[in-house]
């Protein structure tokens, strides 16, 4: 069986379809589908199926690409040993990290990250959206979320602690919330997603219950959420991180605390694609990353 052919088709498969893959490969998308049509044509079977919106493999096609995919990261990180031997540590990471836990937890990781490993190239994105790892071509993810997929590696970063929060001068003049459903009748201040409700999720011994906000002030930007809570806004529902160093100086106080608090999850995770070769860069950076991360725990 031709190599080339079968890791022809694991970056088709990868890219999802013909013109992504062409546009990796630096070919042109007739070139791609000439050669795969050739590939199946030896092996006697239909390899993929085209759908209106991207390639799937079928059964056989599936198989090979499973082999095909560790074939080639066992030659690629052959490449890279002999590439980098004797060098100091270099390579690339792309990265993406939530807003406000990239820049209020992360953001110091990374900088003692590159200061530690100055030859590898880091490209970060701070974004809060759902991130397709191969379309985007991120090696990790970093998300909060309850349950995470199973088609993805998910290493534990710690939980994520929500928190109801006013400034000093708010609790003095209104009062902070007693119980769950004051948030209904209060300003609240919180991260959102346009066209979505948002709904509180709060456990108390073992219990859930839920409650819908009908926030009157949110962004995915956590640093204006931290000063429209200072400015005394209304009541703020946002990670711990957020406002630690505020909550210990007394600027802000905090209530409900017997509940666990959630809006969009309880943990937040690393996430990368299996059987994806790992470069030294990369490996170092996810091991780097969740020691820091057992830090804060």
């Amino acid at each position: 069986m031709d190599l080339q052919s079968l890791t022809l088709l694991v970056e088709i498969l990868d890219a999802g379809n013909l013109s992504e893959a062409a546009r990796r490969l630096k070919m042109s998308r007739a070139n791609v589908s000439y050669h795969l049509g050739t590939f199946e044509r030896s092996v006697g079977q239909q390899l993929v199926r085209r759908t209106t919106r991207r390639i799937e493999p079928t059964e056989i096609g599936l198989q090979l690409y499973e082999h095909g995919r560790k074939i080639r990261n066992e030659l690629d990180a052959a490449r890279e040993s002999v590439a980098t031997l004797g060098q100091s540590l270099q390579g690339r990471v792309r990265l993406s990290v939530p807003s406000g836990y990239g820049q209020m937890v992360m953001l110091p990781w990374l900088i003692d990250f590159k200061r530690a490993y100055p030859g590898i190239v880091m490209d970060v994105a701070f974004e809060n959206r759902v991130v397709d790892l191969l379309r985007d071509e991120v090696d990790i993810a970093v998300r909060v979320m309850s349950d995470p997929p199973d088609h993805l590696v998910a290493r534990d970063m710690g939980p994520v602690r929500y928190v109801a929060c006013a400034s000093a001068d708010y609790a003095k003049a209104h009062g902070m919330p007693r119980q769950l459903e004051d948030l209904d009748q209060l300003p609240v201040i919180t991260s959102g997603v346009v066209g979505r409700q948002l709904r509180l999720s709060a456990y108390l011994h073992g219990e859930r219950h839920e409650v819908p906000l009908s926030p009157t002030l949110m962004s995915e930007n956590f640093g204006f959420l931290r000063e429209a809570i200072l400015a005394g806004l209304g009541v703020g529902l946002v990670p711990d991180y957020v406002v630690q160093d505020e909550v210990q100086a007394g600027r802000v106080q905090t209530a409900l605390n017997d509940w666990k608090l959630s809006i969009f999850g309880t943990q937040m995770y690393m996430l990368y694609m299996p059987n994806r070769h790992h470069t030294r860069a990369a490996s170092t950076f996810i091991d780097f990353m969740l020691e820091r991360a057992r830090t804060v725990i």
